[in-house]
């Protein structure tokens, strides 16, 4: 079974409004997590930009020796990435379901603020 490192969800402006980490070797502070989601952003746009295909809508993968991180940004330009062992399949297939869940269960929350971080109640 493949590790998941961390998940990370960025809203349109670059904001990270969630962040859990599932016991990787190496945890990150407050700080660090948040310049982790900025620096995606950012890199996600220049690529959208970049792209020599008309349409890209940016990174979905960047594979790298420890890590692979994979992207998958909705329709509003939300983004949810999460950073697992190298070689891990399928997990465009869990960033849907992080998104179904999260228009569940966050947007239909009638105390949820757009583009606010995202509070666990209880």
């Amino acid at each position: 079974m493949a590790a998941i490192y961390s998940l990370y969800i960025i809203n349109k402006s670059g904001g990270l409004i969630f962040y859990k980490d599932y016991g990787s070797a190496g945890r990150m502070d407050t700080n660090d997590s948040l310049r982790v989601a900025s620096l995606w952003h950012s890199m996600h746009a220049i690529s959208q930009q970049l792209s020599p295909v008309a349409g890209c809508s940016g990174i979905e993968l960047l594979e790298a020796d420890t890590f692979d991180l994979h992207c998958f940004q909705s329709l509003t330009g939300t983004k949810f990435f999460v950073v697992c062992e190298p070689g891990t399949q399928h997990m465009e297939g869990l960033l849907k379901a992080m998104y179904e869940l999260y228009t569940d269960y966050v947007l239909k929350n009638p105390f949820y603020e757009m583009e606010m971080p995202i509070r666990k109640s209880g």
